[in-house]
C-alpha cells in the first residue's frame, strides 16, 4: 500500500473510527445500489415562457396525473382526479378556492391528506428513507415520516397512532400540512432536472424561470446560445449587450430588461427619437440599437481575425447612393436608406451619441444585482456540456467538416476540436466573468459563442442585417454547420459519443437548439435512437412551426420516453377549471432489466466508496 493510499484511509477512519461503523456503512451503501435509479427529466429551449414552464414543473411533465390515475381510477371520478392533481400543482391557490366554496371540511382534509400520503408513498418507494426525509419540509419531517411508514399490526396500534396524528394535523394546521405534502410529492416525482439550454429571450419572463430553477433541489444546465448572450452581457461585452437589447425590443420582452433586471432604455429611446424622428418610438429604438449592434460586431470581428468572419463586415460595402449592399458576393437592394450615423469612410465608428448610449447600457448591466446573481447561478450549475448517466447533453452542435469529421477550430492561437474545444470554451466563458486579468479578447469570445460561425452553441451563419434591411429572402438563408446533416446517422453519433468518453449501445446524445417541425413530419428521435432533439417549441412564436408546445424527455428505471406537450392556456384556467396541459407520450427505449442505482454515475461513486471501506475494514481486522 502506498503512503498516499494509507494517508487517505487514515482520513477515512476519522469518519468511520470502528470496524462496526465501517460495516454498517457498507451495508447501507450496498442496499442503496439495489434501489431503482431516480427519474430524470430533460427540457430545452424554454425561451422565457414562464407560465407554461412553471405548470410543467408543477405537473412533473404529466407524471403526477399518471400516478393519480393509476392509484385512483377505480375509486375517484375523472373530475375528482383532475381536482386532486390541480391541488398538487397549485396547493395554496387551489386550497383558497376550496375554502371559499366551503368545502374544506375536516372530512375533506382527512380524505385528501390520506390520498396525498398514499401518492407520496408510491413515489418514495425507489428512495432510501433517509433521502425521503431530506426531501421533507423540516417542520413536518417527523410527522410525514411516521405517516408514510405506518404499518398495520395485529392490534391496530399503528393505525390508531396514525389516526391521532392525522386528527391533530387537521385540528391544528391542515392547510399548511397539505401544501407541504403537495410539494413533497412534486419533489419525489423528479429526482434530477436537466435544462438543455436557452432559458432567455423570445418569451417575457426569463428572470422568473431562473428564480424558479434556483429553488429546484437537483439540476444541471447546458448553456444555450441565448443564455451565453446574456452571460456575455453580464461580462460587459458591448456587442452582447446590443444584441440583448435588440432582441428585447424585437420580441417585445422589455419587461424582463426593465422590470426584471432594472435596466433602463430611456437614454436609447431619447437618442433614437432624435436621430430617427420620422419613426414610431419603438421602431426608432430598434433601428438605433441595430446600427449600434452592427458597428460593435464589426469591431469585434476586426479585433479577432482568428474568428475568420471578415465576410460579415457588411457595412464597408454599404452604398447608400445606389441603395445597395453586398452579402456573400451578391449585391442586394436595401429596404431602408436612412443611416445618418454611419460614416462611409469609417462605417464602424460609433458617434458620440451612440457611444453614450452603449456605455450607459453597459453600466446598467454591470450594476444589476439580480442579473449578476442569476448569471452566477448559470455558471455554478451549468456548462458547455454534461455527461450524465450514459448520456451526452449539449445545446447546439459539435462542429464538423463537410466530410463529417471533427472540425479543427483555430482560436486563441490554438487548434481545437471536439471535446477539447468544448472544454476550452467552457473555461474561457468562466474566465470572461470571473477572471481577474481577463482581457477584451476574453470578453469578445462570449459574443463569438453567441453567434460565431463555428461556435458550438450556434452552428449557423447568422444573417441579422440581411433579415432586417433586405427584402429579398434569398439573402436570409443561414448556412448550417455540416453537423446538422451528419447527426442523423448512427455512425456519426457513435463517434461523437466516443469523443466524449461514452461507449456502448445505451449511450445517447440529447440536443436542443433546433425546433422539431412535427408539422413537416420531422421526428425528434434520430440516428436509430442515438440522438434525441428535444426542442419542441416552448416559445409561443414556434407553436405554428412545431405543431406542439415543447418536449420533456423522461429517463427512469424502465427506460426513455418522450412527452410532447400541447399549449398551456393559463394559470387561472388551471386552478378554476382544473385544466391541465395534455401531453402525449412515446416510448423511446425500454430497458431489458430495470436500471438500478448501481447502473448510474452515482452508483459508480458509491461502489468506489464501498471498495475503500472494505479496504479500511481489512486494516481494522488485521490489527486484531
Amino acid at each position: 500500500m502506498t503512503d498516499e493510499r494509507l494517508k487517505y484511509l487514515r482520513l477515512l477512519s476519522e469518519k468511520y473510527p470502528t470496524a462496526r461503523s465501517v460495516t454498517r456503512e457498507i451495508i447501507n451503501l450496498s442496499a442503496i445500489l439495489n434501489l431503482p435509479k431516480g427519474t430524470e427529466h430533460f427540457m430545452s429551449d424554454i425561451h422565457g415562457e414562464y407560465k407554461a414552464f412553471c405548470h410543467i414543473l408543477n405537473n412533473c411533465s404529466g407524471v403526477i396525473r399518471e400516478k393519480v390515475d393509476m392509484l385512483y381510477s377505480d375509486t375517484l371520478s375523472r373530475d375528482e382526479r383532475k381536482e386532486l392533481c390541480t391541488l398538487i400543482y397549485y396547493p395554496e391557490k387551489k386550497l383558497t378556492l376550496i375554502r371559499r366554496a366551503g368545502n374544506a371540511t375536516p372530512q375533506w382534509y382527512r380524505e385528501t391528506i390520506n390520498r396525498l400520503i398514499e401518492l407520496a408513498g408510491a413515489l418514495s418507494s425507489k428512495y432510501t428513507r433517509s433521502k425521503v426525509r431530506k426531501a421533507m419540509p423540516e417542520d413536518y419531517e417527523y410527522i410525514l415520516d411516521e405517516l408514510l411508514h405506518a404499518q398495520k399490526d395485529e392490534d391496530d396500534n399503528q393505525v390508531r397512532y396514525h389516526n391521532i396524528i392525522l386528527d391533530t394535523v387537521i385540528d391544528v394546521d391542515a392547510e399548511d400540512f397539505t401544501i407541504s405534502l403537495a410539494e413533497l410529492i412534486k419533489r419525489l416525482a423528479v429526482d434530477h432536472l436537466h435544462i438543455v439550454g436557452d432559458i432567455f429571450d423570445r418569451g417575457e419572463s426569463a428572470e422568473k424561470i431562473i428564480d424558479l430553477l434556483m429553488t429546484h433541489h437537483s439540476l444541471d444546465i447546458e448553456w444555450g446560445n441565448h443564455d451565453i448572450l446574456w452571460m456575455g452581457a453580464a461580462c460587459g461585452s458591448k456587442a452582447c449587450i446590443a444584441n440583448v437589447v435588440r432582441n428585447a425590443i424585437k420580441y417585445n420582452t422589455l419587461r424582463t430588461l426593465e422590470n426584471g433586471y432594472g435596466i433602463s432604455l430611456r437614454r436609447l429611446a431619447l437618442f433614437a427619437e432624435n436621430v430617427y424622428a420620422d419613426k414610431a418610438p419603438m421602431d426608432a429604438a430598434l433601428k438605433a440599437i441595430s446600427v449600434i449592434q452592427f458597428k460593435l460586431e464589426g469591431l469585434v470581428i476586426k479585433r479577432n481575425p482568428d474568428y475568420d468572419m471578415n465576410d460579415r463586415l457588411l457595412l464597408k460595402s454599404l452604398d447608400l447612393e445606389n441603395g445597395t449592399i453586398v452579402s456573400e458576393g451578391k449585391t442586394y437592394k436595401l429596404n431602408d436608406l436612412d443611416f445618418p450615423t454611419i460614416d462611409p469612410d469609417d462605417p464602424y465608428k460609433l458617434t458620440d451619441g451612440e457611444t453614450e448610449v452603449i456605455d450607459g447600457l453597459k453600466n446598467s448591466f454591470l450594476a444589476s444585482v439580480r442579473l449578476r446573481k442569476h448569471v452566477d447561478f448559470l455558471y455554478e450549475n451549468g456548462g458547455m456540456y454534461t455527461v450524465f448517466n450514459g448520456n451526452l447533453l449539449y445545446h447546439g452542435c459539435v462542429p464538423l467538416t463537410r466530410d463529417g469529421s471533427l472540425d479543427e477550430i483555430g482560436i486563441f492561437d490554438q487548434r481545437l476540436s471536439g471535446k477539447a474545444y468544448f472544454d476550452f470554451a467552457d473555461k474561457k466563458a468562466r474566465y470572461a466573468f470571473y477572471g481577474k486579468h481577463r482581457t477584451q479578447r476574453d470578453i469578445d469570445f462570449m459574443w463569438y459563442l453567441w453567434c460565431g460561425r463555428k461556435s458550438p452553441l450556434c452552428g449557423r451563419n447568422i444573417k441579422t442585417f440581411e433579415r432586417a434591411f433586405i427584402d429579398d429572402s434569398s439573402a436570409w438563408v443561414e448556412e448550417q454547420n455540416p453537423y446538422y446533416d451528419f447527426y442523423k446517422t448512427e455512425k456519426t453519433c457513435v463517434e461523437l459519443l466516443s469523443e466524449f468518453g461514452l461507449e456502448g449501445k445505451t449511450a445517447h446524445i440529447i440536443n436542443g437548439h433546433t425546433p422539431v417541425r412535427t408539422k413537416r413530419g420531422e421526428l425528434p428521435i434520430r440516428a436509430n435512437g442515438r440522438l434525441l432533439v428535444i426542442d419542441g417549441g416552448f416559445c409561443r412564436d414556434y407553436h405554428e412551426k412545431t405543431g406542439i408546445a415543447g418536449y420533456t424527455l423522461i429517463y427512469n428505471s424502465h427506460g426513455l420516453r418522450l412527452k410532447a406537450h400541447e399549449p398551456f392556456e393559463s394559470v387561472t384556467e388551471a386552478i378554476n377549471s382544473n385544466k391541465d396541459i395534455h401531453s402525449s407520450s412515446e416510448i423511446v427505449e425500454t430497458e431489458k432489466h430495470r436500471m438500478m442505482v448501481s447502473d448510474t454515475d452515482n452508483g459508480g461513486r458509491i461502489q468506489a466508496e464501498i471498495n475503500d471501506l472494505k479496504e479500511l475494514l481489512e486494516l481494522y481486522r488485521s490489527k486484531r
